[in-house]
């Protein structure tokens, strides 16, 4: 007959010695514990050395963990950082290109009163802008390049008017409606600008070429002395264009001159405004319809 599954330990001397055994280490360690406990609490200057033992035992794994840690944080922020590069490029791109918009037609501020202190008698226009309107429309990809203004003659545009964004001049008005008007781009090969060097007047003639950029022509033949990266603005000869408005950026060098592109993009402009025809000879300054 089979015995029972069921047997106590109480039928082995073996299971009740090793149980027995079980309770006194349990106990023993448990009383030395306590003790280990009694013994720091009263003085935590006895284990220093076994801690210290202990940390520089352990000291290779962590900086195993910190490096993994640090590691993981450099990761995340390089992961997000590339998420977010494209705005924020975008963002420091408008930034710089506003900043160089500002220094150019500071510059030529400075330049423009210096030549003003050494010509007596000269005087500008009324700078207030005769009207600011949106620009509801432009040309990209025709040979011609026109935009048309969400104002006309009723809001006292008229034709020969400039028109300028807060980057920079867009063009000039060709045709006025009553509520519309079109205007000539500066990028148009029928637009030529008087211009100059912000930094320190040299003088050009920028064309529109119908691709988007302008064409710098030098008035002086000889070793061309232009860069990549320098601003032209206007310089008010021949009157129309005020002086001084920024206009384009050299982007490419050519035997007599350079290829820029223009600071004010008609296709990214929403609002401009319109301006009197400027011309620096006293009363013919002022717009033809206010003189007698």
């Amino acid at each position: 007959m089979a015995p029972p599954g069921n047997r106590r330990s109480g039928f082995s001397r073996r299971a009740q010695y090793s149980t027995f055994a079980g309770y006194l280490v349990a106990v023993a360690g448990v009383i030395v514990a306590g003790l280990l406990v009694l013994v720091s609490t009263h003085d935590g200057s006895i284990f220093a050395g076994a801690r210290s033992a202990a940390t520089d035992a352990t000291a290779p794994a962590a900086h195993v963990a910190a490096k993994g840690r640090t590691d993981s944080q450099s990761l995340w922020e390089t992961l997000a950082g590339y998420f977010t590069s494209g705005s924020e490029n975008a963002r420091l791109k408008r930034e710089v290109a506003l900043a160089r918009v500002r220094l150019a037609e500071g510059a030529a501020v400075a330049e423009e009163n210096r030549r003003l202190k050494a010509l007596m008698g000269l005087m500008e226009g009324d700078p207030r802008p005769v009207v600011a309107t949106r620009l509801i429309g432009s040309t990209s990809s025709s040979t011609r390049r026109f935009a048309t203004l969400g104002a006309g003659s009723r809001h006292g545009v008229t034709i020969g008017m400039p028109v300028r964004s807060p980057l920079g001049l867009v063009g000039r008005v060709l045709e006025v409606g009553s509520g519309t008007a079109r205007v000539l781009l500066i990028t148009d090969p029928e637009s030529v600008v008087p211009v100059r060097r912000a930094s320190d007047g040299i003088a050009a003639f920028a064309q529109g070429r119908a691709d988007g950029t302008v064409q710098l022509r030098l008035n002086s033949l000889g070793i061309n002395p232009l860069k990549r990266g320098d601003a032209f603005v206007t310089s008010g000869s021949g009157g129309l264009y005020p002086p001084g408005i920024a206009i384009a950026v050299v982007v490419r060098l050519l035997p007599d001159g350079a290829i820029a592109r223009p600071l004010s993009d008609p296709g990214a402009t929403e609002f401009v405004i319109v301006e009197r025809e400027w011309n620096p000879v006293g009363p013919a300054a002022m717009p033809a319809a206010a003189t007698p």
